[in-house]
């Protein structure tokens, strides 16, 4: 049985003054919340208070609750007994954990096509081109970790956040093994569609955020080994991550604690073991099901002669349930206007904060993103595609002006139905 999710059956206005169920199709930019997890995040809220301070009754609670979630956690990626699993805001602050703890002299392998959450944040970076295909991809990475001299570490995403397309991470780590360098994995698109296993996979770092997989409070996760992060300085300087403070002296904790300085996200936590928990007792639902709306998106954006669907490995290869595409002859800005004023279906447009590999797909001009996962039925998949139909053929319904970047309805017929692109 599928897991429920809030906002399933909500009904947003359209530009006619009719309403329509919101067909969410933003999946891979925030997930919608878990009903479980709701159900969790209230029935703790009365018991909530700070954890790891105070000995009264509800900070005892909360500090086992936070110290079950991270076990919780722990078991639905696949941890090591002795891997550090550090509770962060999100993944974006996850990998700039990392980034911290990564020893000098050590150098930092990232391909351009990825989030900039991974791009940007490293201090010693050798940065590879975009690749054309999975060999070369990993032609590419075979290469720079044969010439590169030192420790080196490998940051990939496990799935592309313009395509949705799959990295092929066995290769990388057998690459990463071969040549001793470590190996970091960016699964913020991954951990709501697919099983994690860290132990299984041999990778030494998962990066991951809750709001990506339906518990939107606001945590995130950084796992792996632990003698990097043992032996950093703090991700934050205060209360929790220290264990004695002198004059002009300090002594910082160890394990997880030391990175999670000030008032640890109770909610969060318990909110993020209640995500892993459904989801690992609904994998048998929740991967075919993604599988049947995927291929039924694809295949019918697919019959529309002006849609081309963007991909970096092409068509064929293997991704998780989103997808992204152009129309030809309707900016992708107005298109996911349209899409949204009119048909009452929310998309995303732009660079997908990948910006280096969105415009080596479609140059200047972006795409739409549709992503897909649980509150999204075969009835929503159908809307999209003869909403796209219907765009592609004759054009909006309504009328749309462009100002500073952005697309708008206009009442005044001095709009454009088609494609304009925005003054920049």
């Amino acid at each position: 049985m599928l897991p429920a999710v809030l906002g399933a059956d909500l009904q947003v206005p359209l530009g006619s003054g009719a309403t329509a169920s919101f067909a969410n199709f933003d999946h891979a930019a925030t997930a919608p919340c878990m009903v479980a997890v709701a159900e969790a995040a209230q029935a703790f809220l009365p018991w909530y208070a700070s954890a790891h301070e105070g000995s009264g009754t509800l900070s005892a609670m909360s500090t086992a609750r936070f110290e079950e979630a991270r076990r919780v956690v722990r078991a639905f990626i696949g941890c090591r007994d002795d891997d550090y699993l550090v509770l962060t805001r999100n993944t974006t602050d996850a990998v700039k954990l990392l980034a911290m703890a990564v020893p000098d002299g050590t150098t930092v392998v990232v391909f351009s096509s990825e989030h900039h959450a991974l791009l940007l944040p490293w201090q010693d970076v050798h940065r590879l081109p975009i690749p054309a295909s999975v060999e070369d991809m990993l032609a590419s990475l075979d290469e720079a970790l044969r010439t590169l001299g030192g420790p080196v570490l490998v940051a990939v995403s496990a799935v592309l956040n313009v395509t949705g397309e799959l990295m092929p991470l066995e290769d990388v780590v057998a690459l990463c093994r071969r040549h001793g360098a470590r190996i970091a994995v960016d699964a913020a698109q991954l951990a709501a569609h697919q099983p994690i296993d860290i132990a299984a996979l041999d990778v030494d770092y998962v990066a991951f955020s809750g709001h990506k997989m339906y518990a939107p409070f606001g945590i995130g996760v950084l796992a792996g080994r632990p003698d990097w992060l043992a032996a950093a300085r703090p991700h934050l300087a205060g209360c929790g991550a220290t264990v004695d403070v002198g004059d002009g002296t300090v002594t910082w904790a160890s394990g997880a604690a030391r990175h999670e300085a000030g008032g640890a996200n109770v909610v969060g936590a318990v909110a993020l073991a209640a995500a892993c928990q459904t989801l690992q007792t609904a994998w048998n639902a929740v991967m075919p099901y993604e599988s049947v709306l995927l291929n039924r998106l694809r295949s019918g954006l697919a019959e529309i002669p002006e849609v081309v669907e963007v991909s970096l490995f092409g068509t064929a290869s293997e991704r998780v349930a989103m997808v992204a595409f152009t129309v030809d002859g309707v900016d992708s800005g107005l298109l996911a206007t349209a899409l949204s004023v009119e048909y009452g279906i929310g998309v995303r447009h732009g660079d997908f904060c990948a910006r280096p590999l969105a415009r080596h797909l479609s140059g200047e001009r972006t795409a739409v993103r549709a992503s897909l996962g649980l509150g999204i039925g075969v009835d929503h998949v159908d809307r999209l595609v003869d909403a796209v139909r219907t765009i592609s053929e004759i054009g909006p319904r309504m009328f749309y002006v462009a100002e500073d970047g952005a697309w708008w309805p206009s009442t005044e017929a001095t709009g454009s139905r088609l494609h304009v692109p925005p003054t920049r």
